[in-house]
């Protein structure tokens, strides 16, 4: 029986603020698993710490809370296990781009077929507002006594600069647009990158929805124009088509370029896309040939209630 968008939402009470764009996420991630038709039991929900942490409780599927800053690590090792399982992990800006920003860097390298979708509102929420690692220097939010002090990381560049293979930008009130992209970035065979916009209502008062949506800017004609817009709509080609060195460096240099706008005019959508590039599980492939046969996830651990691997000589081995 074909699963519906209600068969992904689970019963445990939602605690995130009125208003919060995490919503917004956890809405277009539901309705891309449906759309898809992923089955419950072939997906899997890592989150780590923070407001966002929450979304593995609020998903339908097999869930796992995790470690501030560790999130990849986890579904990194869940999928190289069993390579079939469809992996999303989610974390928020300071928990992915702060402390887990070397494992962001770190994960661009190896390039695992799985989804890495950050929830990108400026701030610490759950604790109380503190700058977060994409506020921009000199910005004073309600919550911060003074105007934050650091520069800011650039998540689109970060994730081109460290060799995702699909880097996209989304936006938490437009959940049609956000849908698609998911479906594109859970469908792209490598490490696909997606950074979320959203508004905090209750700690951000700088980057709010009327913010995004350009109230505050209006022509000559007094109509107003929102800061977002589609990368897809002003014919943008994120593509690597050819396996060209001259090519991907041209793709890469305008996603680079692009990832730099920011004020008045904010681009989402697709900044770059490249399959040409083979996914890990290709690599140990070509490595242990039956491995996708017989990955670890298929392997029997224990007969009989008794482990198959006896590690006695290297725990000896450990002996002081």
């Amino acid at each position: 029986m074909a699963l519906k968008l209600a068969d992904y939402k689970t019963d445990v009470h939602n605690d995130w603020c009125p208003g919060c764009g995490d919503f917004g996420i956890v809405n277009a991630i539901q309705m891309a698993l449906a759309e898809m038709g992923i089955e419950r039991d072939k997906a899997a929900m890592f989150s780590g710490i923070g407001c966002s942490g929450k979304t593995s409780h609020y998903i339908n599927t097999y869930g796992v809370h995790t470690l501030h800053g560790r999130v990849l690590t986890f579904a990194q090792g869940a999928k190289i296990a069993n390579p079939e399982m469809t992996v999303v992990a989610v974390g928020g800006d300071g928990d992915g781009l702060g402390i887990g920003a070397g494992h962001f860097v770190a994960a661009g390298r190896r390039n695992v077929d799985m989804t890495y979708i950050i929830f990108d509102n400026g701030v610490y929420g759950l604790t109380k507002g503190q700058a977060s690692p994409t506020l921009k220097l000199g910005e004073k939010t309600k919550s911060l006594p003074t105007p934050n002090t650091n520069s800011n990381v650039n998540p689109i560049g970060l994730a081109v600069a460290s060799g995702f293979t699909f880097v996209a930008r989304g936006y938490s009130y437009d959940i049609k647009h956000l849908k698609n992209l998911i479906i594109q970035a859970v469908n792209h065979k490598g490490l696909s990158f997606l950074d979320v916009l959203q508004p905090c209502p209750t700690y951000n008062d700088l980057n709010t929805r009327d913010w995004y949506a350009g109230v505050d800017l209006v022509d000559e004609a007094q109509k107003r124009h929102s800061r977002i817009y589609k990368l897809e709509e002003q014919g943008f080609e994120p593509t690597v088509h050819y396996d060209s060195e001259a090519e991907v460096n041209e793709k890469l240099s305008q996603a680079l370029i692009k990832s730099l706008e920011w004020g008045n005019k904010i681009p989402i959508g697709i900044f770059y896309k490249n399959e040409l590039i083979s996914p890990y599980t290709q690599r140990i492939k070509d490595k242990i040939p039956n491995y996708l046969e017989n990955s670890p996830a298929k392997q029997n651990i224990s007969k009989d209630g008794h482990p198959n691997t006896d590690i006695s000589q290297i725990l000896d081995s450990l002996e002081v």
